[in-house]
């Protein structure tokens, strides 16, 4: 298994790179809020989802849901390695009529997306739809919802975490990509300091909080949706906005900032991967 870890850790260093590339080519932003999620991610497609490029709108697949569509950038990525389309059609991205958008596009326009999302709280709410058909057509595939921090400030994420739990929907999963910031400002300044982690349980949830940067618990933790509760599953994942890279690790100045081409060499010789 600790071989499987270092090869989940170094895939995610290779997509940093590439979502920091892309970043710079492209000159688009939210590029260190793609760089918090990159290890979900991984975890998720790499290991834990049951999957098939082959086949993406196979009735029994589990659903990942990028609640936080505006981390599509790193979930275009994880896309293309795990083998959904080529990675060359990454080329394309943000170009006009160009399917790879800064947020995810219907599922009708790429394989592999399940929703198109970018609003926040809308995303999840989703999921749990997606869920709680499963259950109704006796099929067995679970559903994970990636949010942001920020989106636990919508009231849809809570109207639909209630109903979750009161509907006991163990196939659902939620993790939370708590990398403690806003597009503007530190989460607890504009909604005050929170527990995400007591409210999630407060809401009925089977809950925990772990380093959402420890790949060997990323997959554990994924792998327990169903956990046995008869709960739906919450991950409160504390995260670091623009991880792996020093000079953008904790700085919001990265949400809408661009890297220059000196930025990408940097940041590429700090993950590791050939400039």
């Amino acid at each position: 298994m600790d071989a499987k870890i270092r090869e989940l850790e170094q895939t995610a260093r290779i997509i940093r790179a590439r979502i920091i590339e892309n970043s710079h080519r492209t000159q688009t932003p939210h590029l260190a809020s793609c760089l918090s999620c990159v290890d979900i991610l991984v975890a998720a497609y790499f290991e834990v989802l049951r999957i098939d490029p082959g086949r993406p709108t196979e009735n029994n697949r589990d659903r990942f849901i990028l609640s936080k569509g505006h981390g599509a950038a790193a979930l275009f990525q994880v896309l293309a390695l795990r083998g959904y389309y080529p990675e060359s059609m990454l080329d394309h991205y943000g170009e006009d009529g160009s399917v790879f958008a800064e947020h995810p596009p219907a599922p009708a326009y790429l394989p592999g997306i399940e929703a198109a999302t970018g609003s926040l709280g809308h995303g999840f709410p989703l999921g749990l739809g997606m869920a709680l058909a499963g259950r109704i057509q006796n099929r067995t595939y679970r559903v994970i919802a990636l949010v942001s921090d920020g989106e636990c400030n919508e009231g849809s994420t809570w109207e639909a975490a209630m109903l979750a739990a009161s509907q006991r929907t163990e196939n659902l999963g939620v993790v939370v990509d708590f990398n403690k910031w806003q597009a503007t400002a530190r989460s607890e300044e504009i909604m005050g300091p929170v527990s995400l982690a007591d409210k999630w349980r407060a809401f009925g949830w089977n809950t925990c909080e772990i380093d959402g940067h420890d790949m060997g618990e990323l997959v554990r933790r994924l792998r327990q949706v169903p956990d046995g509760s008869g709960k739906p599953v919450a991950i409160v994942a504390h995260t670091v906005k623009g991880k792996g890279v020093s000079f953008m690790e904790d700085d919001n100045n990265w949400h809408y900032r661009i890297p220059s081409a000196e930025e990408v060499k940097a940041a590429k010789l700090e993950l590791g991967v050939p400039a």
